[in-house]
C-alpha cells in the first residue's frame, strides 16, 4: 500500500470515530453528570397559595396637622405661620418627640379670595400654610401630645388626622408568615390525600405580599372651653398584618 493510500484510510477511520462520538453525545442528552435522567421537569407535585393573618395593637400614632395663617401680605402670613410652627415644634420636643420624627410635608403661600353676592371676587389676603407629619412613638400618651399642640397652635392649627400605626412590623410579619406556611401545608396535604399521595420535600417557597392594614381614625379639634375639661383619647384598636405565600411540594 502506498503512503498516499494509507493516509486516506487513516482519514476515513478518524472521521468515522468522530461521527460515532457525536452520536453518543446526542444519545446522552437529558442525563446529568452521573448518567441519570433529569426528572426535574416531570416531577409530580402540588402548588398552593395561603395567607396568614394576625391582629396586633399599633405601637405608634401618625399625627398630621397644618399651621394656617391669613394676613394682608404674603410676607406677614409666612412669618406668622413660621412663628407658630416653631412654638408647635417646641411643644412636640418638650413632649418627648424626637426631631427626626417631625417632618415638614409642605410650605405654601397663596392669595385667598372671597366671593360677594354679585359673584365678584375680592382679595381677602394671603394664606400661608405649613403642613407637618409627626410620628408619635409613645402611643399611649398620643392624646396628650395632640392636646398640647392644639393648645399652642390655637385657631391657627388644623388637624388632618390622628392615625394609629404599626411601627415595628418584624415580629408581626414573622408570626403571619408562620401562620401562612402552616395553612399552606394543611391545604397541600388535603390535595395530596385526594390523589392518594403524600407530601415529600418543598420545591420552592415564594412570598407574595406582607401588607399591614391600618384602621383610620380622624380626630376633631375641640374649642378652648371644651379642651379645658376634656382630654383627647386615641383608641389604638388593632391592625391586621397578612403574609401570602406560594409553596410547591413534590409528591411521594
Amino acid at each position: 500500500m502506498t503512503l498516499k493510500k494509507f493516509a486516506g484510510v487513516v482519514a476515513i477511520v478518524v472521521i468515522a470515530l468522530l461521527v460515532l462520538r457525536s452520536c453518543g453525545d446526542v444519545g446522552g442528552m437529558g442525563r446529568d453528570h452521573d448518567g441519570h435522567h433529569d426528572d426535574s421537569q416531570s416531577t409530580q407535585g402540588v402548588t398552593v397559595q395561603a395567607t396568614g393573618t394576625i391582629k396586633v395593637v399599633p405601637d405608634g400614632v401618625s399625627f398630621n396637622f397644618a399651621v394656617s395663617v391669613l394676613a394682608q401680605s404674603s410676607e406677614t402670613a409666612l412669618a406668622d405661620a413660621s412663628a407658630t410652627a416653631e412654638l408647635v415644634q417646641v411643644a412636640l420636643k418638650d413632649a418627648g418627640v424626637e426631631a427626626a420624627d417631625i417632618a415638614t410635608q409642605n410650605i405654601s403661600v397663596y392669595p385667598e379670595y372671597m366671593a360677594s353676592g354679585s359673584g365678584a371676587q375680592t382679595l381677602s389676603g394671603y394664606r400661608a400654610q405649613q403642613v407637618f407629619a409627626v410620628t408619635l412613638r409613645d402611643a399611649e400618651n398620643a392624646g396628650e401630645v395632640v392636646d398640647s399642640v392644639v393648645a399652642i397652635g390655637g385657631n391657627l392649627l388644623q388637624v388632618y388626622g390622628v392615625t394609629p400605626t404599626l411601627l415595628d412590623t418584624d415580629e408581626a410579619v414573622a408570626q403571619a408568615r408562620e401562620a401562612a406556611m402552616k395553612s399552606a401545608k394543611e391545604k397541600a396535604k388535603d390535595y395530596a390525600d385526594l390523589v392518594d399521595s403524600e407530601l415529600d420535600s418543598v420545591v420552592y417557597v415564594t412570598e407574595i405580599s406582607s401588607p399591614v392594614s391600618p384602621e383610620w381614625l380622624r380626630a376633631g379639634v375641640a374649642d378652648s372651653a371644651e379642651m379645658s375639661s376634656t382630654k383627647t383619647v386615641v383608641n389604638l384598636g388593632t391592625q391586621e398584618v397578612s403574609v401570602t405565600v406560594e409553596v410547591r411540594w413534590s409528591l411521594d
